[in-house]
């Protein structure tokens, strides 16, 4: 890596089923956003579970970004009663991100956890999930059921409502507010947090949208999706931009290893 300063950026993949073949796959928005708001170059990493090697595969990357899927973290990883009859779940992604997640986190590595991703996060690190939010009379429809997949994007991922930033947060800085509005769109999310994760964004019905490890350069989980036209919103932007020094500063920390080597 000495020389180089474009960040290799990893991309953990979804196993989905199409016409009946298996395809390990991403929406374009997340390379997108690597390129694009980054300025990185996304490397795609198939759900492959256990023959998947965490630390070599680290030993080339710069970055991980997790990604939102419309799966659900199987429940046996944190202790959860079993999934309701039809639940979609990965298994492969699941044996694939959450030994990534902890391998990542001993190194310091970065990493930048979306929708499905800050779930992953938190449950590899020891928290658990509530898996429907929708049936939670105390919580407000963050899935927005009954909006058909037809709906134009722009609607689809659209501001959905505010969260409350933790005063002096990373995510605050980020902002320089305490409120923001947010394209939050999930049916899974956070019950209890993992022991070294401290809450960043809070939603109105008490849900938390984010979170940031203790003592990390730069471990951090939204619920929303900032991966979403990230160059046209500005707390997008910046958040991106982050992620990118931490993993510049990646980069020049390798590179010094090899210098004292």
């Amino acid at each position: 890596m000495s020389g180089r300063t474009l960040p290799l950026i990893g991309i953990p993949t979804c196993l989905r089923s199409m016409n009946e073949r298996a395809f390990h796959s991403v929406n374009e928005r997340y390379p997108n956003a690597v390129i694009d708001a980054v300025g990185g170059l996304p490397l795609l990493i198939p759900a492959i579970g256990p023959k998947a090697d965490c630390a070599a595969l680290l030993d080339r990357l710069d970055g991980i970004l997790l990604t939102g899927s419309p799966s659900n973290v199987e429940p046996h990883h944190y202790g959860g009663p079993p999934s309701r009859e039809g639940t979609l779940h990965d298994p492969d992604r699941d044996a694939t991100t959450l030994p990534l997640i902890r391998e990542a986190v001993r190194r310091d590595m970065p990493v930048l956890a979306i929708c499905r991703g800050i779930q992953e996060l938190n449950v590899a690190l020891g928290g658990t999930l509530h898996q429907r939010i929708f049936d939670m009379p105390e919580r407000f429809a963050h899935k927005r059921r009954g909006r058909p997949m037809t709906i134009p994007d722009d609607e689809r991922y659209g501001p959905a409502h505010s969260v409350t930033l933790t005063p002096g947060g990373l995510l605050a800085r980020l902002a320089g507010t305490t409120e923001v509005m947010v394209n939050s769109l999930h049916g899974q999310g956070i019950d209890r947090p993992a022991p070294e994760l401290l809450i960043e964004a809070v939603a109105p019905d008490g849900q938390i949208e984010g979170i940031s490890l203790r003592g990390a350069r730069f471990v951090v989980g939204v619920q929303w999706h900032p991966e979403y036209k990230p160059l046209q919103n500005p707390f997008s932007r910046a958040l991106f931009l982050a992620f990118a020094r931490a993993c510049h500063a990646t980069i020049a920390r390798t590179a010094a290893k090899r210098r004292a080597a």
